[in-house]
């Protein structure tokens, strides 16, 4: 039986730091008003990085994945498999994983974009684990990157204060013993009205409304319900109990659902991992960043059991059990 495990870890964020007094005096500017106050209370963000004009999805990737080569002690030649989970890509077509794999200098190999908002990375992650399962690739990149800055509407302090640019990335390579153990994706496409982004480019003209919108109180209570009921079918189907989680890694949208789904599922605060104050929401992009976190400060070891959970637009959700 062949199976998948993460072998390497990696993440990257932009240099620049916006923090909630920074960019509350930015919005004061142009007549908006909210504070460090307001939006530390109702969301855990503190502060957020994002992109310089000009700073692709693919570079933010590309250094992410990098980062996890070198983690797992691997050269991009070792690669026959990369997926970039992004709702940002850099260009229509091609694929960012395309442009990843040109600018690691590497050739040859399945390349392509999963497109699941900020569950991308947990149904990336799914699929790689059934290319490797089925014989049709060894060793894999799974990369969740954004640079959501740019599809904000920076007039509305009900989303753009929710979000940062950033990338993480995972090597998941071959292996003799199960690393992934067991995967559950979701969706439910009548709410996709609850968070979107519904332009479109169409003959070189922008239609609908290209900035991201959300109702907040919709998505809090499907995101609660969905990923309580994903913890436990992930579980079951792995034949573990929910005690038995060492380590939850969710989606880092806002530090309310983190906490709620924590008592639901009665794991202590102390097993969940939490970015969500430096990095803010990166989309697809938060799961792997915060995995990479407690990956390099020693949290997370080799043999402990973690709990990766997406849940965003579409609507769409998922849970991973990985044994480190």
């Amino acid at each position: 039986m062949r199976y998948a495990k993460i072998t390497g870890t990696g993440g990257y964020l932009p240099p620049r730091i916006v923090s909630n007094d920074e960019l509350a005096a930015d919005m004061a500017t142009r007549g908006i008003e909210t504070s460090d106050a307001w939006i530390t209370s109702r969301t855990g963000i503190r502060q957020r990085h994002i992109a310089d004009p000009g700073v692709t999805t693919s570079t933010l990737a590309t250094h992410a994945a990098r980062a996890a080569l070198d983690n797992a002690g691997m050269s991009a030649t070792d690669i026959d498999l990369i997926i970039v989970a992004t709702s940002t890509p850099d260009f229509i077509f091609p694929s960012t994983a395309c442009l990843v794999q040109a600018n690691l200098g590497v050739a040859g190999g399945a390349a392509f974009d999963v497109q699941a908002v900020c569950s991308g990375f947990v149904y990336g992650l799914a699929t790689a684990d059934a290319f490797i399962q089925a014989g049709r690739a060894r060793h894999a990149l799974v990369i969740g990157a954004e640079v959501f800055s740019g599809i904000l509407d920076w007039n509305d302090r009900r989303t753009c204060v929710l979000f940062g640019d950033g990338a993480g990335a995972v090597v998941l390579s071959a292996a003799d013993e199960p690393g992934i153990l067991s995967a559950k994706l979701d969706a439910d496409g009548s709410q996709m009205n609850i968070l979107c982004a519904a332009g479109n480019v169409v003959r070189g003209q922008v239609t609908g409304d290209p900035f991201l919108r959300m109702d907040g109180q919709a998505v809090f209570k499907l995101a609660v319900q969905a990923l309580t009921r994903s913890a436990h079918e992930v579980c079951d189907e792995a034949g573990v109990s929910i005690d038995q989680i060492d380590w939850m890694v969710p989606h880092q949208a806002n530090i309310r659902i983190l906490n709620f789904i924590g008592r639901r599922l009665h794991l202590p605060e102390e097993k969940l991992v939490v970015t969500l104050d430096k990095h803010a929401n990166t989309s697809a992009a938060s799961v792997p960043l915060a995995l990479d976190v407690a990956h390099r400060d020693g949290r997370i070891k080799a043999g402990d059991l973690a709990l990766l959970q997406g849940v965003g637009g579409g609507f769409t959700w998922g849970s991973i059990l990985v044994r480190m």
